[in-house]
């Protein structure tokens, strides 16, 4: 078999063989190679591509090249093998780790075995799926992707269109504000009113209406998203206005801090992936078609998957369960324990589809070029670092428009993020608890939990400067115990509420 790579250097061995030799030499009265023998043009050297020569014969009795062609090659490709595969060459020269050893093994690449992760991943699951199916049949109802049901959500539908007047109000009100015809304390009372008028009218016509569930949350989600840019909108134009003052003061600054309130500027902010209002964004040249496309077929097919596993496998474990705080505590434990699988995967696809792919195809077909939507979240240390890595939107309006006026306000670092769960643990429940009709705030615990769980991962990362306790215990609490808990808590509220009304 050829040897197309040497494992070190030729200039290495013949330095290190000469040490060996000398100390062999100096030790045991041994004597030297001679240099000519070592380092000579034809002794001592063996041809990869001369098959005829046996391992250890000299190249001097070899036989002469036939043309000028293999001789050049030949000569080429004369390496030193024969010498430097001796066994008095040294096969130990440096102190090395194995690979798997506490210092070394987050040096190493590992991409095999989170290979074999993923094929045992697939043939575990693929076994689960068949194994469900043979037990259970398919669960799935005929109206599961589309029912003539669905049409009594309309005024769900007309509520989430009448939604967009109020950006259109919010201009008006911005565009008086610029020409000076309205007192700032005018425009902050409107504003208010108009965020306002954005939560509220969706939760007036939920409670009203009878409708789905999954058609109320993607209405509450919708109305939660107008409020935050309503939001940004008009903290980004009274900062603005108060620099633009400031300026008129002071006229001899370099900077330039003139805006104007554009109804252009405001509608494509409106359908932006994004929460933070600014004047101009990053934007990139052109549309992939065919990427957007591929985008859409995966956005299709995870959401199918989402369904099956919610069809198949969630709603018959949570039927078949109690409420998990009455009854016994190791049924219960063990009815969160087996949702909690399922959960993840149906968590971690929505994840996907939603941070990944819609808001990428949102971001291309708009031409929006800062698509940080989110981090590594899944490697944070701390629940701290996940809640800044998971949701770069939510972050970054969290930090621009609550965070950072908290502290330029006077407000302790700590108070300022206690109020930024509080804003976070009030859309949660808000999302969640408005749908149901039932108000439990368990999603509001659920959030505020978080707070003692950051100074828990935090004091546990300082105290053992280890990446891997606090990112353990974020998903043990977060992912395979918090969610679950938080899914049977709901349900069997929502069906006690139910049963209680009949």
């Amino acid at each position: 078999m050829a040897i197309t790579e040497l494992p070190e250097s030729v200039e290495n061995l013949n330095s290190d063989l000469n040490h060996a030799v000398r100390r062999i030499r100096g030790s045991n009265g041994f004597e030297a190679i001679n240099s000519s023998d070592v380092c000579g043009s034809g002794a001592g050297f063996e041809t990869v591509n001369d098959r005829s020569k046996s391992v250890g014969e000299s190249s001097d009795g070899g036989s002469v090249a036939n043309d000028g062609e293999e001789s050049k090659e030949t000569e080429e490709t004369t390496t030193p093998y024969k010498f430097a595969y001796r066994a008095s060459a040294p096969a130990h020269r440096r102190i090395k780790e194995s690979p798997l050893s506490s210092d070394a093994i987050f040096r190493q690449s590992h991409a095999g075995l989170f290979n074999l992760c993923v094929v045992v991943l697939i043939a575990v699951n693929s076994r689960l799926i068949i194994e469900n199916l043979m037990k259970y049949g398919l669960l799935i109802r005929a109206g599961f992707w589309f029912s003539s049901k669905s049409l009594r959500d309309w005024p769900l539908l007309m509520c989430c269109l009448s939604l967009q007047l109020l950006p259109l109000t919010a201009f008006l009100v911005e565009k008086m504000a610029q020409q000076r015809r309205m007192t700032e304390r005018a425009v902050v009372i409107l504003h208010i009113t108009i965020t306002t008028a954005a939560i509220l009218y969706p939760v007036l016509v939920i409670l009203k209406c009878d409708f789905a569930f999954l058609s109320g949350v993607i209405l509450m989600l919708v109305a939660c998203i107008v409020w935050m840019k309503l939001v940004s909108y008009a903290h980004a134009n009274h900062d603005m206005r108060q620099l633009a003052k400031s300026i008129d003061k002071v006229e001899t600054s370099d900077v330039d801090y003139s805006y104007d309130v554009s109804f252009k500027s405001l509608a494509y902010f409106m359908v932006a992936p994004t929460l933070c209002y600014q004047l101009s964004y990053p934007r990139t040249p052109c549309i992939r078609k065919g990427w957007v496309a591929r985008q859409f077929i995966k956005l299709i097919t995870f959401t199918g998957l989402m369904g099956f596993i919610i069809e198949q496998y969630i709603n018959p474990i949570v039927q078949n369960s109690q409420h998990p705080l009455k009854g016994n505590l190791l049924y219960a434990i063990e009815r969160v324990l087996k949702l909690s699988v399922p959960n993840l995967y149906v968590w971690l696809c929505m994840f996907y589809c939603f941070f990944h792919l819609w808001l990428n195809i949102l971001a291309e077909l708009l031409c929006f070029g800062d698509r940080e939507f989110y981090k590594d979240w899944w490697n944070a240390k701390t629940i701290d670092e996940y809640w800044r890595m998971w949701n770069m939107p939510v972050h970054k309006w969290m930090v621009r428009h609550i965070y950072f006026p908290c502290l330029r306000n006077g407000i302790p670092k700590g108070v300022a993020i206690l109020i930024a769960f509080l804003v976070s643990a009030v859309f949660h429940e808000l999302c969640i608890a408005v749908p149901c009709r039932l108000f439990k705030w368990w999603a509001f615990i659920g959030i505020m939990f978080q707070v003692p769980l950051v100074i828990l991962t935090n004091f546990l990362q300082n105290k053992f400067q280890s990446s891997m306790v606090g990112n353990m215990m974020f998903w043990c609490f977060f992912s395979i115990l918090g969610q679950p808990m938080c899914v049977l808590l709901y349900y069997h509220d929502v069906m006690n509420r139910k049963s209680s009304a009949r």
